[in-house]
């Protein structure tokens, strides 16, 4: 039986996370979501994926070294960066630079446990920075070292503007990125995995993994909601574009979700941590009242319509992005940092037991043909 888009097929079993679409909860390795983003860090989160347990002070002190020594990348790296166009897209250029990455690696060739914990360590911290990189070389500035007494969140935000953000920005960041950091069986997850099943190295997982995030789909959407939000523009513009948009039956991105049927747990988080931001930081909360009056017109219409479509988390971390001063076209990057932690989790559990990932497909084209010599084909 074909199932399109393996909807509800079961590829692989995972003790990393669990997603209850019909209850609106997600779990990471036993741990309800809220209880992680109010309660530990992403460097936590990061521990917890790869290792199985939330880690003791003792523990997470070392994994903090590691990653702030991981986070260092190849200067040949920036120069990849450098000769990218100035309009080539974050994601395209992140997608190339992980992938030379590998070149510099002593590790890249090696998948034995060791070396793939080594190298998920390493590729978390990398991507934060090139990904911070990638805004500022096309911007003319030089890439900034990270800092050894700034967690991953904070790192990305001072690599990116040049200053140490306040205390506020650096948690919201930290939250947003324990938030995206694992999602179950998603297109880029399954990326990773269908990659590391052939045996593949690491970097060349993940790669497609972020092939895989640059999507509108997956990983693009949350840009697609900045844009929409600029495109609005006002308060006062969101009901007549909104109420239009739905009227001719076309999407408002950032609503539904492939598998979450109420409120993704994600998005209250994310509008909880951006009032609080913009409260304690003094900053311009124009775009959470503009996000806050198109989600009141899209259930009051989907009321009018008997249907249920809820903001997903891509709704609402526009706006925290944006706020925080991050290029709106850097959004899908800054998914890929978080979900690096993810994928390289994935990626260690394929190989631990690994079995080449390989479905069917169900022909329907043309049946039992003949050739024709090329000479006698009209």
């Amino acid at each position: 039986m074909t199932t399109k888009g393996l909807d509800d097929a079961v590829a692989a079993a995972t003790r990393l996370s669990e997603v209850f679409g019909e209850a609106g909860r997600l779990v990471y390795a036993g741990y309800e979501i809220q209880d992680l983003a109010e309660h530990a860090t992403f460097e936590e989160v990061c521990h917890l994926l790869w290792y199985g347990e939330l880690p003791t002070s003792a523990q997470l002190s070392q994994l903090q070294a590691r990653v702030n020594e991981g986070m260092r990348v190849d200067a040949r790296a920036f120069d990849l960066l450098r000769s990218a166009s100035r309009d080539a897209h974050p994601m395209a250029q992140l997608r190339s630079a992980v992938s030379a990455l590998a070149f510099w690696d002593a590790d890249a060739e090696d998948n034995t446990p060791e070396a793939s914990d080594r190298k998920a360590v390493r590729l978390t911290g990398q991507t934060i920075t090139l990904s911070a990189a990638i805004a500022r070389v096309r911007d003319s500035k030089d890439p900034i070292e990270p800092r050894a007494d700034l967690g991953l969140g904070a790192n990305f935000l001072y690599m990116l503007r040049g200053e140490a953000p306040d205390a506020v920005s650096a948690r919201t960041m930290d939250v947003a990125l324990t938030l995206h950091a694992e999602h179950g069986m998603n297109a880029s997850t399954f990326a990773a995995r269908v990659a590391a099943a052939t045996l593949a190295d690491m970097h060349g997982a993940v790669t497609a993994a972020i092939a895989t995030l640059k999507g509108p789909l997956h990983g693009g959407a949350n840009e697609g909601v900045m844009r929409m939000l600029l495109e609005i523009g006002s308060v006062e513009a969101a009901d007549p574009w909104v109420r239009d948009r739905l009227a001719r039956g076309e999407k408002v991105m950032g609503f539904g979700h492939r598998v979450y049927r109420v409120l993704d747990p994600r998005a209250p988080i994310l509008r909880a941590l951006a009032e609080q931001m913009m409260a304690e930081t003094g900053g311009d909360a124009h775009w959470l009242r503009v996000s806050d009056r198109i989600q009141q017109i899209v259930r009051e219409e989907m009321d009018k319509r008997g249907k249920k479509i809820y903001a997903n988390v891509d709704f609402f971390s526009a706006p925290v992005y944006s706020t925080m001063g991050i290029p709106t076209d850097l959004f899908t990057n800054v998914f890929a940092c978080a979900r690096m932690a993810g994928w390289t989790a994935h990626v260690i559990e394929q190989q631990q037991d690994n079995r080449l990932i390989r479905p069917r497909s169900e022909y329907r084209g043309p049946a039992d043909r003949q050739v024709v010599p090329i000479a006698e084909r009209n």
